[in-house]
């Protein structure tokens, strides 16, 4: 196995590990007949525990599975019943799915065969960063940072399309993919938009009658045998006008595309979210007609709780969406703001989801003092999401992915900005008591348990000091009148957790996945404020 097929498997280990020890497994002591410790020095603990291996016992089918401890779990090991045999990816997602059937009663190879595709698929990725520059821009490098991708997701690189899928690595960030966007006509009388989408005109030139609607070329490759597509070619509703001059760089949801201005005040920059019938994580990620019809109720009220916030805290609007009539889905182009006009002058932009799994030019590389970083990244999190929840009922999906932060020249964060209307929810359309329980999820177990993971790994032991600074924030901030539960949240033994393995195995849809129990780091305990 040669340096980068290791690297590969690590990677692709990691989150299939956490998936299991989640959702399947419970905290167990060293089974009866392990070998002494060859280094008792190491692992001396008044507990008896070995600080170099955690062991946990499957619930299903009650064998030993042994790892080494941390942030992110590594070096998985099972018990065979005299000794500890290590594992690689292809045997643990074996495990998985043992596991699996033995809880569901059911079998699932589908999920097996993107276990083991998402595990090739970093291999790729790898082998192509390995060839390939990275942008320049720390923001557009952080965004193409994700190589491990969702940390609790079985198969986080898999990406299973409908049609040809050998094309996929020209269109992935990781590789630090960029490409010329493909310009369509749209002739008018086809022509269905709404919201604001001029921005879209300035991307070239249509021919008199027509509008101009731009296309990802991985959709469109996809889409080519299309009956209606090749049809709306046939018949003129369609033609093709060419390539933007510029190249497009996909962000680290892969079929949203950063499109830099032109330097003019007529064109600044955009961010465009597309269709792509490719499953991704948990989705086919087509954009479906009520999706976006959700945005255009939902966007307006999630930008006007931002203005009327203020402070530190921006929202990249979804302006509107142009498409194709009959071609709803397969053709939609989402209009989302860029981030220019949002960002605090002498800042830098950084994706969340990168500073948990590093990237050069990472803020956390400069942290000395991991509390007083910490207290900045919660002020301009927390405060934002919780108030424009208790004023406004708006909430924003402010997980990892969602969620950017700027930083000064000394790496210390003074802004936040979200994205993703599609994801946003708002009262009452969505019920108080699962609109909060989302957001709890979305803003505590996602985002601040993460980001405090990444912080203790590199500062072993400050998780207690974290965890209380992050409980006088929820104190501070949750005295707004109106405001909701955040004594019952700063109370309650659990949070809700995503339960991505149990949800795929089942079939279970992607916007209805199953949650389940896990340790809340805020509580006020110093033994429940290690356990993030």
């Amino acid at each position: 196995m040669n340096t980068l097929t290791r690297a590969a498997d690590a990677l692709a280990v990691t989150p299939l590990l956490n998936c299991l020890l989640r959702e399947a497994a419970d905290p167990a002591p060293a089974p009866d007949g392990e070998r002494d410790d060859p280094w008792p020095e190491l692992s001396a603990d008044p507990l008896g525990r070995d600080p170099r291996h955690s062991v946990h016992r499957l619930r299903a089918s009650g064998r030993l599975l042994r790892v080494r401890p941390g942030h992110r779990p590594s070096a998985p090991e099972l018990w065979t019943g005299r000794s500890w045999r290590a594992l690689d990816h292809a045997g643990l997602a074996d495990l998985a799915a043992q596991e699996m059937r033995a809880t569901t009663g059911r079998s699932n190879p589908a999920l097996s065969a993107e276990m083991a595709a998402s595990r090739d698929a970093v291999r790729a990725l790898l082998t192509a960063r390995a060839r390939a520059v990275p942008p320049e821009d720390p923001w557009l490098r952080s965004e193409q940072s994700l190589v491990m991708g969702h940390p609790y997701h079985p198969a986080p690189k898999a990406r299973t399309s409908w049609g040809p899928s050998t094309s996929w690595l020209r269109y992935a960030p990781e590789a630090y993919a960029r490409f010329p966007l493909v310009l369509l006509g749209v002739r008018e009388d086809a022509l269905v938009e709404d919201g604001d989408t001029g921005a879209l005109d300035a991307l070239g030139e249509a021919p008199p009658g027509y509008r101009l609607l731009p296309a990802h070329p991985w959709q469109l490759e996809l889409s080519a045998r299309t009956p209606r597509l090749r049809a709306a070619f046939a018949e003129g509703r369609l033609v093709r006008l060419g390539t933007t001059r510029g190249s497009a760089r996909p962000t680290s949801s892969v079929r949203t595309l950063y499109v830099p201005g032109d330097g003019s005040r007529a064109r600044g920059d955009l961010l465009l979210k597309f269709s792509l019938d490719v499953r991704i994580t948990n989705d086919i990620r087509r954009m479906r007609r009520h999706e976006l019809l959700h945005v255009r109720r939902t966007d307006p009220r999630v930008t006007a709780a931002f203005a009327a916030v203020g402070g530190p805290s921006a929202w990249l609007s979804d302006r509107g969406y142009r498409t194709v009539d009959g071609l709803f889905e397969t053709c939609a182009v989402l209009v989302r703001d860029g981030l220019d006009r949002h960002l605090s002058p002498g800042t830098t932009a950084v994706l969340a989801a990168a500073l948990v799994e590093g990237f050069p030019g990472n803020p956390l590389d400069r942290v000395t003092d991991p509390l007083s970083w910490w207290s900045a990244y919660l002020r301009r999190v927390v405060g934002p999401v919780l108030e424009v929840f208790t004023r406004f009922g708006v909430v924003v999906e402010c997980h990892l992915q969602n969620t950017l932060i700027a930083v000064d020249s000394l790496g210390v964060p003074v802004q936040s900005v979200f994205r993703d209307a599609e994801g946003a929810k708002t009262v009452p359309e969505t019920p108080p008591e699962a609109a909060w329980r989302r957001l709890v999820y979305c803003l505590v177990v996602n985002n601040l348990s993460e980001v405090a993971g990444a912080l203790d790994d590199r500062f072993p032991g400050s998780a207690p000091a974290l965890w209380a600074r992050a409980r006088e924030e929820f104190e501070r901030d949750g005295r707004l009148p109106g405001s909701p539960d955040v004594a019952g949240l700063l109370a309650a033994p659990t949070l809700p957790g995503k339960a991505n393995l149990l949800s795929r195995w089942i079939g279970a849809e992607g916007t209805a996945p199953h949650y389940l129990p896990v340790p809340n780091p805020l509580v006020d305990d110093p033994v429940g404020s290690t356990r993030a």
